[in-house]
Formats: C-alpha cells, sequence, structure tokens
C-alpha cells in the first residue's frame, strides 16, 4: 500500500471507537457508490453532485496525451515558462503537485500589483499563461487573464496562441474563451474546486511544466481499492476518525511536514479540511507548522499534530506517548486518502463537506465597496509609519503599535486561535511569514498565516463559520506603483484594498476581533512589527 497512517493515544482511541461503526454502515462504498444521502437530508442535494472526485484518476487519464501533445507544441515554438492564474482549489494543488516533482511553475494567486508586475515581466516571450476557474467568473483570475492579455497584445504576441484555459462545461469562461480562439480544457463539474487535484485544474498546468502526470495517477490508482473497501484499516476511515473523532476534542489540527517528498502539501490540505469542515460553528482548523514551531513545544490541549513523514511504518497502532498521527505515502495517493477522510470527517461532525456557505459574504463586501468607492476609514492612529484600524474592542484601549498587538493577543480566548491574514506581496517579501512563529511563541495559542487575498478561497470559510474563538490581524501592503486591470474601473491595488477591507467588514459583523495594520514600507514595517510583538 502507498499510504500508511499510524496512530498513538487518542486518536489510536478514537479510530478504535469509530471505525468500526463505520466499516458497519458501509461508509467508504458508500462515498465510492456517490451516496449523496451519508451526510443527512440537508447535505444531499449539494452532495449528490460533488463526489465525481472518486472517479477522477479514470476520467483524467484520457487528457493526459492530450496535454503532452500541447506542451510539445508550445516547447516546439520556444514557450516553456507556464504561470497558472488561478485561485483555491484552482492553484493550491497545482503548487503542490509542482513543487514535488521539482517542475518550475510560476502561481499568480494574488491581486497584490507588485506581485501582478513582476510576473508580467518575467520572461513574456516565453510565457503560456493556465486561466483555471471553475465558475469562470472569479475576479482574481479574471483580472489577472486581462492583463496578460494586454501584455500579450503590446509585446506583438497574439494572446490566442498563448493562453489556455481551465473551466468547468457552459462556464462564462468557456464561452468567452472559446470565442477569443484560446485552447480550452473543461473538467467535471460535479468536482468541488478543492477536491480537483486530480482533474483537468491541477493536471493541465502541471502536466504543461513538465509534471509525470502518468505517475501521479498511477500513485492514486494503487491507493483506489483500499479506499473503496469497508475495512478496519482503510486509511481514509481511518484518518477521518483520527482527526474528527478523538476525545476530548481536538479541533486544531497541526500539519507538520517532517518528511521530504511531499512540497507544502500541508498549504493543500489546510483549504480542503478548513473548507469543508468550517461551518455552522464547528470545523477542524488546520494550522501548518514547520518542524520547530513553537506550538509543538507548547502542545495546547486542543491541539492534534500530525506529521507527514517519509514512513509512517507498517503497524496502524504504535507504542508511541506522543498522541501523535503520522502518514506517509506518495503524492497522488494522499490526495485521495485525505479527501476520503475529509468526506468522512464531514460525516462525524455532521456537517456538509462540500458546500461553502460563508464564501461569498467577503466577496459581496467586496464587490461594494469597489462599486461605492468610498473614502477609507480614517486610521485610529498611525505608529511607525503604520496606520493602525480595527474593532472598537481591540482599538479602543490601544495607543501604539504594541499596545494593539498586546490588546489583540488578549483577546484570544483559551480554545481560540490567532489568523494573520498578509495582504502582502508573497514573491517580494516571504519573510512576513516568519511573524507566525513570534505570535504563536508570544501568544502560547495557534497561530494561522494566510497570503490575502489566497487564504480567501482556502480558510476564509472557517473564519466566518465555524467557532467564533478567531482573532484576526490583517497585514495590508499600499502600493507604491498601482496598476491598472484592463477593461475594469478598477485598478488591482483597489482591488486587493477592498478585499481586505470586505473580508474585515464581515468578520468584525460575527463578532470577531480585527486588527488592521496598513503598511507603506513593507521592510520597515516588517522591523517595526516585530519590535513590536517582542
Amino acid at each position: 500500500m502507498n499510504a500508511r497512517i499510524s496512530v498513538s493515544g487518542p486518536p489510536a482511541a478514537a479510530v478504535r471507537r469509530v471505525v468500526p461503526a463505520l466499516v458497519a454502515d458501509r461508509i467508504a462504498t458508500g462515498i465510492t457508490g456517490l451516496d449523496a444521502a451519508l451526510w443527512g437530508p440537508d447535505a444531499e442535494a449539494e452532495a449528490s453532485k460533488r463526489l465525481a472526485w472518486t472517479e477522477a484518476v479514470a476520467v483524467s487519464r484520457p487528457l493526459v496525451p492530450e496535454i503532452v501533445a500541447l506542451r510539445d507544441e508550445l516547447r516546439a515554438r520556444g514557450v516553456d515558462h507556464v504561470v497558472l492564474a488561478g485561485m483555491g482549489g484552482s492553484s493550491l494543488a497545482p503548487e503542490v503537485i509542482a513543487r514535488t516533482a521539482r517542475a518550475h511553475l510560476t502561481v499568480l494567486d494574488s491581486t497584490e500589483p507588485g506581485q501582478v508586475r513582476a510576473a508580467l515581466a518575467d520572461r513574456l516571450e516565453r510565457t503560456v499563461l493556465v486561466v483555471s476557474s471553475k465558475s469562470g467568473s472569479t475576479v482574481e483570475t479574471d483580472s489577472q487573464r486581462r492583463a496578460y492579455e494586454q501584455a500579450f497584445a503590446d509585446a506583438g504576441i497574439d494572446p490566442a496562441t498563448r493562453i489556455v484555459v481551465v473551466t468547468d462545461p457552459g462556464s462564462p469562461l468557456e464561452a468567452s474563451a472559446r470565442e477569443a480562439g484560446y485552447r480550452v480544457f473543461t473538467a467535471d463539474p460535479e468536482v468541488g474546486g478543492r477536491y480537483s487535484a486530480l482533474t483537468a485544474f491541477g493536471l493541465v498546468p502541471t502536466g504543461l511544466a513538465g509534471v509525470d502526470l502518468g505517475e501521479l495517477l498511477d500513485e492514486a490508482q494503487a491507493i483506489e481499492l483500499a479506499l473503496a473497501v469497508d475495512a478496519p484499516d482503510n486509511p481514509g476511515l481511518v484518518l477521518g476518525a483520527a482527526i474528527a473523532a478523538t476525545e476530548p476534542r481536538r479541533d486544531k489540527l497541526a500539519i507538520v511536514a517532517d518528511g521530504t517528498h511531499l512540497v507544502g502539501f500541508g498549504d493543500w490540505a489546510e483549504q480542503l479540511i478548513a473548507e469543508s469542515t468550517g461551518k455552522d460553528g464547528t470545523g477542524i482548523l488546520p494550522v501548518v507548522l514547520p518542524p520547530e514551531a513553537p506550538e509543538l513545544a507548547e502542545r495546547p490541549a486542543d491541539l492534534q499534530v500530525v506529521r507527514l513523514v517519509d514512513d509512517a511504518g507498517a503497524d496502524l497502532f504504535v507504542d508511541r506517548t506522543d498522541g501523535e498521527i503520522r502518514v506517509s505515502g506518495t503524492l497522488g495517493a494522499q490526495f485521495l486518502v485525505w479527501e476520503y477522510a475529509t468526506a468522512v470527517a464531514g460525516r462525524l461532525l455532521g456537517i456538509n463537506p462540500f458546500d461553502q456557505p460563508d464564501v461569498e459574504s467577503a466577496k459581496v463586501a467586496a464587490r461594494g465597496l469597489l462599486e461605492a468607492r468610498p473614502e477609507p476609514s480614517p486610521a485610529a492612529f498611525v505608529a511607525d509609519g503604520i496606520e493602525v484600524r480595527g474593532t472598537p474592542d481591540v482599538i479602543g484601549a490601544a495607543s501604539d503599535l504594541a499596545s494593539a498587538i498586546e490588546v489583540l493577543l488578549e483577546e484570544v480566548a483559551g480554545d481560540g486561535y490567532l489568523a494573520v491574514q498578509a495582504y502582502v506581496d508573497r514573491v517580494a517579501h516571504p519573510e512576513f511569514a516568519d511573524l507566525r512563529d513570534l505570535l504563536a511563541a508570544r501568544s502560547g495559542r495557534p497561530v494561522t498565516f494566510g497570503w490575502g487575498p489566497r487564504f480567501l478561497h482556502s480558510t476564509g470559510q472557517y473564519h466566518k463559520g465555524g467557532p467564533a474563538n478567531g482573532v484576526f490581524l490583517q497585514l495590508v501592503q499600499r502600493p507604491l506603483d498601482d496598476l491598472a486591470i484592463p477593461g475594469r474601473p478598477f485598478t488591482f491595488g483597489e482591488l486587493i484594498a477592498a478585499q481586505a477591507s470586505g473580508d474585515a467588514a464581515v468578520l468584525a459583523e460575527h463578532g470577531r476581533p480585527v486588527l488592521t495594520l496598513t503598511l507603506s514600507d513593507p521592510r520597515a514595517d516588517l522591523a517595526a512589527l516585530r519590535g513590536a510583538i517582542d
């Protein structure tokens, strides 16, 4: 078997207690047999059109020669730099596939003007753009496409020779792409975005970047039978029970990559778990951690650790005292194992793992801001060149940057978490992610870190729909040099600002404490932030 799981402590007890009932209820064969009733009557309508991911390997096989042929055709014309414009499930799976295979893929999943401009300036003459969107109306992806169309035209390059589209059949994007003469790949519409790793959304950009797609699908196929059988060692049932059924409940899931062969897998699993389970006031909060994270030393009681290791061993139940879950296996197999496990976790939690009822609220708020164009709310105060705003419970007791952060951290409950949301150019300023460890050490609680607006298509659902115990730190980079979006009445800078402000407003409406820090000089401001946290 090319996927192994070992458990000890509370996860082992959960597996022993819960998996026999899952086997008796034929949950594995039910998922594989597309039984939409497994998650209750309220979820049945949505689940009935969201289970085709179990058949993704067979459905995707015929795509492989088409993708390889297109890759060879592009390379024969000197086009060997692949850029992916996509968000959420359309970018996270391709990113981990390419990184694990050591293939170069530029993932453009931001509306930050500097990051978009840098992508446009990178080897444009050798670039093919993959525009990836299930709905065909994702505002970030549409804006990125428009920017590349203009850049290609300005460089004397016919966009029809350089743009490939991946979307659902019948979407607005499919119609406009075919009219423009772009190459179009359609995916199965009965696969949700976060479950689409092994569909055209995961395969087209990575195949064009040089990944061996046949090997990836072979890895997934090798685990299909084990996942489909109602057996006590079914890895999907075991992992689902281990992450969702511990007693007492551990609703924070630390995902730690101790192994060397799955690169960036935690970011993909984060979206899958958070968006699938974070609703109706419940959920599992994934916390992607480095091996030396403070949380792994402090071990909050509600934090369950799962380690991605090179070899989890042959025994399911192991004699360890750490109470950890250890998972190993090939990338293709891991995609399917975690998808099954997340579906199982949804049943155990009593929620629908296939909808995302709270994602749209932030999009609506951002659209409203773009249409109304209100003046920015005045800062409560400016400290070290950083504009400070926030909800009254945070700002009311703050007078400088250090006290604002102190008050925010005091809002983190004993069962809560802090989410850092960085609307910052993640390519130019990756060091902002280092703030996560500093804040975790300072707060003693789990801290998540997400790049905006990318996280809105990932953990954003959990932030609004999950337990009301989140506290939020927004870092918003003010663009020094904005960038127009062709054919739109707003710029990239205005778009990302509206996305940040819209999400902050929705979080505040849900009663979540929010501190927003607007940065004008990222490097200098980062130093000020570190000093204020320390």
